[in-house]
């Protein structure tokens, strides 16, 4: 497996520059797992299947969700595409390289969960900002005009959020200056975990139902149902910072209502 991952990395390196694959690929990347990950819950919602794992009962209609992808398109090709091209400076000057030998997965796994971590704690702080009132008037509103989220309304967003939050995202990889393929490797898995916590279907293979500081779609669904005042739950990944701030209580007592009433069900039944 190593061999053709590396084989696969020198034809790569062989055939495009460093700022070739650093921003035209990550974006090619980037795009090619946001839009294969979120198109099929429109396609679900539309359609009706798996609806008893559907966190809310609407839906988005055609209309709404076909302005969210061409918004998308827009705001990726005129927004993040510069982005990543203005960021590729300091990626290199942090130490980000494409060439052999690859980093052991012991390297790469480390670092990717000390993104993870960093990426929560600076989110947390700076969503929470986004929710006071002149900046969620003027901003942050866009994005919470899907009441009822779907996958690809995980990126639905004001630019100058998308560059604000954005920083959560880069400031993990900028700091470390990691190998390239590390830096694909965690902007895969963030796009995943963000394109699932939109995605409104709480199943039974998903991983808040088996990683307890995971928040999963349930967790971010209930931030997307209430006013901006009184949401809460504005971690990104884990929930831990919700917990530790007490920005959660809403949820979790919502939660053990849920709990006791299935009780109460289960006792007539």
């Amino acid at each position: 497996m190593a061999s053709v991952i590396e084989s696969a990395w020198t034809y790569l390196i062989t055939n495009f520059n460093d700022f070739q694959l650093a921003c035209l690929g990550s974006f090619f990347l980037h795009e090619s797992v946001f839009f294969l990950s979120g198109l099929p819950f429109i396609l679900l919602e539309r359609a009706g299947w798996l609806s008893k794992y559907k966190i809310q009962t609407k839906n988005n209609s055609p209309a709404a969700q076909e302005k969210c992808i061409s918004r998308l398109l827009l705001y990726h090709i005129s927004v993040n595409l510069p982005l990543m091209m203005a960021s590729y400076p300091v990626f290199k000057l942090m130490g980000m390289r494409t060439t052999l030998p690859l980093p052991s997965w012991k390297v790469i796994s480390t670092q990717i969960l000390f993104y993870f971590i960093l990426e929560d704690f600076v989110f947390y702080w700076g969503h929470r900002i986004l929710h006071t009132k002149w900046l969620y008037k003027h901003v942050h509103s866009v994005h919470h005009e899907y009441a009822t989220p779907f996958g690809l309304t995980s990126e639905y967003a004001h630019p100058a959020e998308i560059l604000f939050l954005g920083f959560a995202t880069i400031v993990g990889p900028a700091i470390t200056g990691p190998h390239l393929i590390t830096l694909w490797l965690w902007m895969v898995l963030r796009v995943l975990e963000t394109v699932e916590a939109h995605c409104g279907y709480h199943f039974p293979w998903s991983l808040s139902n088996y990683l307890p500081l995971y928040g999963g779609a349930d967790f971010h669904d209930y931030h997307h149902r209430l006013l901006y005042t009184k949401s809460g739950n504005y971690s990104s990944t884990f929930v831990y910072m919700d917990w530790l701030f007490g920005t959660d209580k809403g949820y979790r007592r919502l939660k053990v209502l849920k709990s006791d009433a299935c009780e109460a069900e289960g006792k007539e039944m």
